[in-house]
């Protein structure tokens, strides 16, 4: 059956709240022929997700409904894999019933680039261009294991990552322009990365797994220059205080309705 993740307004709504909702739905489910997985609350921005095994979407909300009346607001079709890269593997019940309802969904999304790829391989070559890329995926893939972050996908020339915490997400942005700066001292190709960073909620206005964040996200590292981090105000606001940040611009990021006010992370 299709996976489903819906989100929940929870204004005035308690932990104990919610999970007295989630164990009404797994009372009924049955009956519907859907598994309520998990869900998560965060108390600070009054929302809730469950992940939810369903025929289709209205009859997961239709559980809701008899169960305790309160509906999602919006409900999105989902990939189990993608959830798991976004959110982790730790958030699943065991058979129990054991739910997530300590864990907010809130996650920061990392992109990395590598500068001037297909110049490199016009350069270099193909088969020195692929050694060289494996050398960035390495310098990530091992920054991202020092934090707890999540690779999600490698985007050819680059990796988009996830995590928990929004001072990992920094920090592996640091540590991943300073490996490639040792890198760089001992190598005939120097490599350049640039890498964006962007914090939010799973589902956001769009029909996509944390669409919004990764779009945001994504554009963040397109303007950032060689050996440049760039965040959203969103992100600045979580790690100002262990993180100094500089003001870089405010300015329009393509498919983004308004303006941004953009921060860069000095790493050096």
């Amino acid at each position: 059956m299709p996976i489903y993740l819906d989100r929940h307004d929870l204004t005035g709504f308690t932990a104990s709240d919610v999970a007295e909702a989630h164990r009404r739905d797994l009372e009924i489910q049955s009956a519907f022929g859907v598994n309520f997985i998990t869900y998560w609350f965060d108390a600070s921005r009054n929302t809730g997700f469950c992940l939810i095994d369903a025929p289709d979407a209205e009859t997961a909300m239709e559980v809701h409904r008899q169960a305790h009346g309160m509906v999602g607001l919006e409900v999105i079709p989902v990939d189990l894999s993608a959830v798991e890269a976004f959110l982790g593997r730790g958030a699943y019940p065991h058979a129990s019933g054991r739910h997530a309802e300590i864990e907010p969904p809130f996650r920061m999304v990392m992109f990395t680039d590598l500068v001037d790829s297909t110049a490199m391989t016009a350069r270099v070559g193909d088969v020195k261009s692929v050694e060289l890329v494996r050398a960035h995926d390495s310098i990530v893939r091992r920054s991202l294991r020092d934090v707890g972050g999540r690779e999600v996908k490698h985007t050819g020339d680059g990796i988009m990552a996830a995590f928990d915490e929004a001072r990992a997400g920094v920090r592996c942005a640091r540590a991943i322009q300073i490996g490639f700066e040792t890198f760089n001292l001992a190598s005939n190709e120097p490599l350049h990365v640039r890498i964006g960073l962007d914090a939010g909620e799973p589902v956001a206005d769009s029909n996509d797994l944390f669409g919004k964040t990764v779009q945001k996200a994504a554009r963040l590292c397109a303007k950032a220059g060689s050996d440049e981090i760039l965040i959203s105000e969103a992100l600045r606001l979580l790690v100002d205080v262990e993180f100094p940040t500089e003001f870089r611009e405010e300015a329009a990021l393509k498919g983004i309705a308004t303006p941004e006010r953009i921060f860069s992370v000095p790493w050096q």
